[in-house]
């Protein structure tokens, strides 16, 4: 009876229409230890698309993307979570409308995989949506490809292992709006591929994914639009082809590169030039 009527009294939020801003950042700027981090800083994620946010280290990628999810303290600017201003939202409210993947995720308990990936469905309890526990869990599970090591403890795992069950966990909050930080830097090629791949379904099925990326060429293949920072700046935003053009890529991250078109698939190629080609072979002596 009082699980019913809490149920009742917590106002459960409504999918975004395609197109609809889910995240609307303005002039977003940060400051730590007297040093500012990110200065100006403006981008807009709608629901139904993939927003990659790149440039070299330092440049304050993910400074960004802690300000958009309210972890990091702003100094300047504006942060809208689906129209409402971030510090309007309640913790337990911002839970149910975005789920969060940061660089650091680290589980120091015994927990399993399977209750790791549980606990993203904590926003959910004593609510209507509390019965699609079971049945996200094990989707999560499944497309993380991490089923087997469900009853694996989290410390035992590789890090590559630890970093899909900690997407797994966002996955299974089903919120709508995904903040990912550098989801693929532990992961070899295929998983690198099949999250990003995963990263498409759930913009196809209508989510606003924001992602922090090093990969140039995951950027390219996967973002309807890249959102470069340079020195903390916003240096340009864009569609891929637009964006990651060899004059601007030699000039943020100092290094020439050849954009080229894959003749089969279309998609954006990214090569550096590199002064020298390998060496020949010589045999070395016994």
């Amino acid at each position: 009876m009082i699980a019913s009527l809490l149920s009742r009294s917590i106002e459960l939020p409504e999918r975004l229409a395609p197109g609809e801003a889910a995240i609307d950042a303005r002039g977003v700027g940060v400051e730590i230890g007297g040093r500012r981090i990110l200065d100006d800083a403006s981008l807009t994620v709608h629901a139904g698309e993939v927003v990659a946010l790149i440039g070299p280290n330092g440049a304050g990628k993910s400074t960004l993307l802690a300000a958009l999810t309210g972890d990091q303290r702003r100094t300047s600017g504006t942060v809208r979570i689906a129209g409402r201003d971030l510090a309007d939202w309640s913790l337990a409210d911002l839970a149910r409308r975005r789920a969060v993947l940061l660089q650091e995720n680290r589980v120091s308990f015994p927990f399993t995989v399977e209750q790791v990936v549980e606990m993203g469905r904590a926003p959910w309890r004593r609510t209507p949506r509390e019965e699609e526990d079971e049945e996200a869990t094990a989707a999560a599970l499944r497309v993380t490809d991490i089923e087997r090591f469900r009853q694996r403890h989290v410390p035992s795992l590789s890090g590559g292992e630890r970093a899909r069950a900690g997407l797994a966990r966002v996955l299974a909050q089903r919120t709508g709006i995904l903040l990912l930080d550098e989801p693929t830097a532990a992961l070899d090629l295929r998983h690198q591929e099949d999250v990003l791949r995963l990263t498409r379904e759930c913009a196809a099925h209508g989510d606003a994914v924001a992602v922090v990326l090093h990969d140039l060429n995951l950027a390219a293949a996967y973002a309807d639009r890249i959102v470069l920072l340079s020195e903390g700046r916003v240096e340009a935003t864009g569609r891929p082809e637009d964006v990651l053009t060899p004059a601007r890529i030699a000039a943020v991250y100092r290094q020439d590169v050849e954009v080229l078109t894959h003749p089969v698939s279309g998609a954006t190629v990214i090569l550096p030039v590199r002064s020298s080609a390998r060496p020949a072979h010589r045999e070395v002596p016994a």
